[in-house]
């Protein structure tokens, strides 16, 4: 039996070192190819190159938690397929007038990771794009297939080539929620609902097993909304009428390799040798095994400064994910009090002259959104605040972005859904079927309101529902407030409707169209500054420590996002996360009409 424990022990030691050793090993590994990534010379740009763009990415607002260019991002997964918006808009305006460039390369196919290449970042991108091809120089743009997101971006390229047994699929769009009532019911797990706005239906993720028509409706003139733009630019850049366009796309004979060369929706059907051969001729490099190029990452990091100079700052904050109580997670989450701290201290900070905020959010938190906005408000009067929204700026989103000095949205981007719901769980079916019970001593008739261990009584639902009427005056008196509008006029377009970009402008929520840039532009007018001001962006990057921490708290997550199975277990998976983040103390929300995951 010595002998036994002798050797169990001996091996479990074994174990451990082996693990431990292994991860130290990794550790000083990726330190040291991080270290030499940083002390390798600078990539020279050489004259007559073409700057080439990998779209086979995720285009996030945020930056990448550490230089996602060097080998470090590649080891550590997928910061190598990310590129922050800014970075991309630098580099694209900047080859533009660049002598050493001659023309850009677009290739590969967007992957779409949380709330990243949005249609209205992607319009952003688009009209960067048509930006450098108006200096000149040819836009190429290839792939393999292309679907509504890469079609929609390439199609501003002067040249847009498809692989003759490519397809170009731009069916439309499609918002499909996933409902869950049925399962709760299953579960025996309760959900009660109160709301403010005949349009806020979020909750009917829950309750429901298909949408409601006021859902519907919202939903149906949304996405006519975002087509009608999606389609229109397309059809434009393709010298095509959109009704043309969209008869083409329902003709799906028409979308294939040659053919979508004669119906117009394509230049070229070729296969990757025969442009790369192409390129080659165009950069002298026909001897060569490649054409003259540089990669995006290595430009900017050889020619772009961006915005560097002066000891005077605009800061550039990130709202990007869901809005939560606390501190909220570093990536797709908001966390009142750490967003709030964080604003506290640029406010206090005399060397920032105004703040951007980049909303990329459906909202959240009732409470956490207040928490912001109240700092928000504060900083404003101090210095300009401007408001950049993104791809969705809605509940919680819009009511962080009321009080900015100036609202910059693009046609596309989803706002609105002013309104508040209310959501409270219980199991108590569900404790009955595994035999669990509960009981209660209390001193009063709302002290257990909280429990989910029964439902809610009639009385506590009145209750609950007063403050969620009281939360909802207060979302109309501060849009009021903040837009300069009338309250009844922000109570008639309120009801927790959601709105594209185009009526946002016309109906006031939002000042005039742009993009990130726009808004930085602004607020450097604002503050007097000109061009003399450097960049400051929260959040920032991390630590190296952090990031490794990170990866090894998700090292066992390997499941495709491609295949089937990942497809629904990512999902499921979403939807359960999206459970964790109703964290309000009250149970209340400003959160976008169902969970719309456009497609």
């Amino acid at each position: 039996m010595k002998s036994f424990f002798a050797s169990f022990f001996g091996a479990l030691v074994a174990l451990v070192v082996f693990v431990f050793g292994g991860m130290f090993l990794m550790f000083v590994s990726l330190a040291m190819i991080a270290a030499m990534g940083e002390s390798q010379p600078k990539t020279q740009v050489e004259k007559g190159s073409f700057l080439v763009v990998e779209l086979d990415t995720n285009i996030a607002d945020a930056p990448s938690p550490f230089d996602g260019s060097g080998k470090l991002a590649s080891l550590l997964g997928s910061d190598g397929h990310r590129l922050q918006l800014r970075l991309v808009l630098d580099g694209l305006a900047a080859a533009a007038k660049d002598d050493r460039i001659k023309g850009l390369l677009l290739t590969g196919n967007l992957r779409p990771q949380d709330y990243g290449s949005g249609y209205a970042a992607l319009r952003e991108v688009r009209q960067a794009v048509a930006q450098f091809r108006s200096s000149g120089k040819p836009v190429v743009a290839y792939a393999e297939n292309m679907d509504t997101r890469d079609y929609y971006l390439m199609s501003a390229a002067s040249e847009l080539v498809l692989h003759p047994f490519g397809m170009v699929w731009m069916p439309g769009l499609a918002a499909e929620p996933m409902f869950l009532a049925g399962t709760l019911e299953k579960l025996g797990v309760g959900v009660q609902v109160t709301r403010s706005g005949k349009y806020k239906s979020y909750a009917e993720t829950f309750v429901r097993r298909d949408f409601s028509p006021e859902s519907r409706e919202a939903t149906q003139k949304l996405l006519d909304d975002l087509w009608t733009e999606i389609r229109g630019e397309a059809a434009e850049s393709r010298k095509l009428s959109p009704e043309s366009l969209q008869a083409l796309l329902e003709t799906p004979e028409a979308q294939v390799g040659a053919v979508a060369v004669k119906s117009g929706l394509v230049d070229r059907a070729e296969y990757w040798d025969e442009l790369l051969e192409d390129l080659k001729k165009r950069t002298d490099s026909s001897d060569e095994p490649t054409f003259k190029q540089i990669g995006l990452h290595a430009y900017l990091s050889a020619a772009v400064k961006g915005h560097q100079s002066g000891d005077k700052r605009i800061a550039v904050v990130y709202a990007e994910g869901v809005i939560v109580d606390g501190e909220g997670s570093e990536e797709g989450e908001v966390g009142g009090d750490r967003f709030a701290l964080e604003l506290r201290r640029l406010r206090q900070d005399e060397d920032v002259k105004a703040v951007v905020l980049r909303v990329n959010s459906p909202g959240g938190s009732a409470n956490a959104s207040e928490v912001i906005q109240r700092e928000l408000r504060l900083l404003q009067e101090e210095k300009p605040v401007v408001v950049s929204m993104g791809t969705v700026a809605a509940s919680g989103g819009y009511w962080i972005s009321a009080y900015g000095d100036r609202i910059f949205a693009q046609p596309n981007t989803i706002t609105g859904s002013i309104g508040v719901i209310g959501m409270l769980f219980n199991v108590k079916e569900l404790a009955q079927k595994v035999g669990v019970s509960f009981d209660v001593v209390k001193t009063g008739k709302f002290a257990d309101t909280e429990t989910i261990s029964r439902p809610k009584s009639e009385e506590e639902m009145r209750a609950i529902q007063s403050v969620v009427d009281w939360i909802y005056g207060s979302f109309l008196d501060r849009v009021a407030e903040g837009r300069k509008l009338d309250r009844a006029v922000v109570a008639e377009l309120a009801q927790g409707r959601v709105w594209s970009g185009t009526d946002a402008k016309r109906l006031g929520l939002i000042d005039e169209f742009g993009g990130l840039q726009a808004a930085i532009d602004f607020a450097a007018d604002k503050a007097k500054l000109g061009k003399d001001y450097r960049l400051q962006e929260f959040p920032g990057k991390r630590d190296f420590g952090e990031v490794l921490r990170e990866l090894f708290e998700g090292s066992g997550e390997f499941l495709s996002r491609t295949s089937l199975s990942g497809r629904i277990a990512t999902r499921v998976k979403s939807e359960v996360h999206t459970l964790e983040q109703y964290n309000d103390p009250r149970n209340v929300y400003l959160r976008l009409p169902v969970e719309l995951q456009i497609q």
